[in-house]
């Protein structure tokens, strides 16, 4: 066990400032192994606790810790839940006057802060090199690491400066920290770091909480309403969209329809885009329509679903937004909507990218591993934890695979006749045209081209439209059809498919439903009230959530960073009468007892006195 010279141990720091009783997985090794002067890679799930991994080691060892963080204000909203917690924390960045960043160097270099937040565009200036070699330094903290790599879903440039620390500081710690990174991506954060001496944690992928879903095309705007009503009336959420002019579209028909929609991406004007944040993090029943611009750190931890109107890029993409729901360990859905369109228009973004030709194909590559995420029979858990190298060896049951009945037919006889017409028709036509070759349409520019003339002309009619939709989708998705991502989006078969053409295989297909079935049961509202014991709970509950939100309004500050549903959740379970007795419950630590305990106490008595309740719940 190491043995801490500072007097206060990270097990108090835990309980002291965070309210916790104990760590989570990984935590408290990684803290130690930090405190003893080592590099440590850490890749754990959004909600899963990364920052007490450095901030603890930061308010132990001599110095201040610097942490790089991509987005301003994620800095801001860091600092301002560290500020709750009484931990000394700053961040210096462009939206401070020159005197404000002038006194918070002072503090830094006489160490009168814990934690210091900063860009990587910041950090490898000369001056502030300067201030660093100035400063005691407890440890650096590269945050959202997955962005120093090409191969990630966030490449920032920026990042790769960031291979001077070791240069510079060989003998201060460092630690990078991702939710997301699968093994390509992982190698190349520690080469572009020089961390290959660093110790790896890993924890497990899995969100038990979170049901994934996906639907096929039909009315995407339509099918997303009903979701919605379904499962989600007045919660808050996030709806991702591929381009800026369908996020604004999306987000103005939302709000036509009631809901309390926010547009948010990168070309928006930039102090639009920060009132829609914070009305996301402060208010309840904000959804936010977004491109991948948001959501990057985002903590408000009852974000009860996320939704897809297209196709993500990659799996990595995927996981990391949808894991931005459910933070607080109640159930949440990842809902995506996903068609044969998506396909092409995902495949062109990625073909006009300035990228090599080797990222483009392992691009390429990610994309059809997230369309077979789309398309397969198996349970979805499955496939996206395979896909991190994580073996989930049964079914999760929380997932549209597992809960419903997936119908699957031998297409092998439909695969020929498609990749049949693909190639005699010349591998230069899309999905609708050849359609109309299989199902014998003689139309005008079927004609032109004479292709009324060839073997596979009027073959398909044992299959509607609809139904050689779903094949050529599936086809596309197995790699026996290639798309044309820089032309008119045409259809050519590679190696795969060819093989396929000339021999007989099975090929399995995936019956797709007639309309997205909903048999998963109903969300409710907020989870942790289904759990109350008691009548009255429900009062006091929501007795407790205007106080915190009053309390937040007056602070400027988002509700959760003052407590938790969790912690309010367990103050009515447990119906705590003193200071002491609040001070047992899951986030509350000694800062946030002496700001607010009084007042959330006052409550809590009214209630039982109310209720005359006679032997109240008291915390153990």
């Amino acid at each position: 066990m190491v043995q801490f010279s500072s007097k206060v141990s990270p097990q108090d720091i835990l309980k002291k400032y965070f309210g916790y009783e104990s760590f989570r997985e990984h935590q408290r090794d990684i803290v130690e192994h930090l405190i003893s002067g080592n590099d440590a890679f850490v890749l754990m799930p959004t909600g899963a606790g990364k920052s007490i991994c450095y901030q603890i080691p930061a308010m132990v060892l001599t110095g201040v810790g610097i942490v790089i963080s991509p987005l301003i204000a994620l800095m801001q909203d860091q600092v301002d839940a560290l500020h709750q917690l009484g931990v000394r924390a700053s961040f210096i960045n462009s939206t401070l006057s020159i005197g404000e960043i002038r006194s918070i160097e002072k503090k830094t270099i006489s160490g009168d802060i814990d934690l210091l937040y900063v860009a990587p565009e910041r950090l490898t200036t000369s001056n502030f090199i300067q201030l660093l070699e100035r400063t005691k330094i407890a440890l650096f903290a590269i945050d959202e690491a997955h962005c120093v790599s090409q191969w990630g879903h966030d490449f920032r440039p920026e990042y790769l400066q960031l291979s001077i620390l070791p240069e510079q500081f060989p003998k201060i710690p460092r630690i990078a920290l991702t939710a997301t990174a699968d093994t390509v991506t992982r190698r190349d954060i520690l080469l572009k770091l020089n961390l290959n001496k660093a110790k790896e944690y890993i924890s497990s992928f899995d969100r038990p909480n979170i049901f994934y879903r996906v639907v096929i095309k039909q009315n995407a705007k339509t099918q997303l309403d009903n979701f919605l009503k379904t499962h989600h009336p007045g919660d808050s959420g996030i709806v991702y969209c591929l381009t800026r002019k369908k996020v604004e579209s999306t987000a103005k028909w939302l709000s036509e329809k009631g809901y309390k929609a926010l547009p948010y991406h990168a070309g928006l004007d930039d102090s639009l885009r920060k009132i829609n944040q914070r009305r996301f993090l402060d208010e309840e029943s904000v959804i936010i329509v977004a491109t991948i611009a948001f959501g990057m750190g985002i903590d408000k931890p009852d974000v009860r679903f996320i939704a897809h109107l297209d196709l993500p890029k990659n799996i990595e993409s995927y996981y990391q937004e949808t894991g931005r729901a459910g933070r607080d360990g109640q159930s949440a859905n990842a809902w995506l909507a996903y068609g044969l369109s998506d396909i092409v228009a995902v495949g062109r973004i990625l073909d006009g990218s300035n990228g090599s030709e080797e990222f483009k194909r392992i691009q390429r590559q990610r994309l059809q591993s997230m369309t077979g995420y789309c398309e397969s029979v198996n349970c979805r858990r499955q496939v996206l934890l395979n896909y991190f190298d994580e073996l989930y060896p049964k079914t999760c049951g929380n997932c549209d695979n597992c809960n419903e009945n997936v119908e699957v037919w031998e297409g092998a006889i439909a695969a020929q006749k498609a990749m049949s017409c693909v190639y005699r028709t010349g591998q230069r036509f899309g999905a609708q045209y050849l359609i109309d070759v299989l199902l014998g349409k003689e139309n005008e520019r079927i004609l032109r081209f004479r292709h009324n003339k060839i073997p596979t002309f009027g073959i398909g009619g044992e299959l509607n439209e609809n139904e050689w939709k779903s094949v050529f989708r599936q086809l596309i998705a197995a790699g026996y059809i290639e798309v044309d991502m820089t032309g008119y989006g045409g259809f050519s078969l590679p190696e795969k498919g060819l093989v396929a053409l000339n021999k007989k295989e099975d090929i399995p297909l995936r019956k797709d439903p007639l309309q997205s079935k909903m048999t998963q049961k109903k969300t409710p509202k907020t989870q942790f009230v289904k759990s109350f014991e008691h009548q009255d709970s429900e009062e006091l509950w929501e007795d407790l959530r205007s106080l915190r939100m009053e309390i937040a309004k007056t602070e400027g500050i988002p509700p959760f960073i003052i407590f938790h549903d969790k912690t309010l959740a367990e103050i009515v379970s447990l119906l705590p009468q003193t200071l002491d007795e609040l001070s047992g419950i899951y986030g509350v630590g000694q800062k946030k007892l002496e700001n607010y305990g009084t007042q959330f106490l006052d409550l809590v008595t009214k209630h039982i006195q109310k209720y005359d309740i006679k032997n109240a719940r008291h915390p153990k």
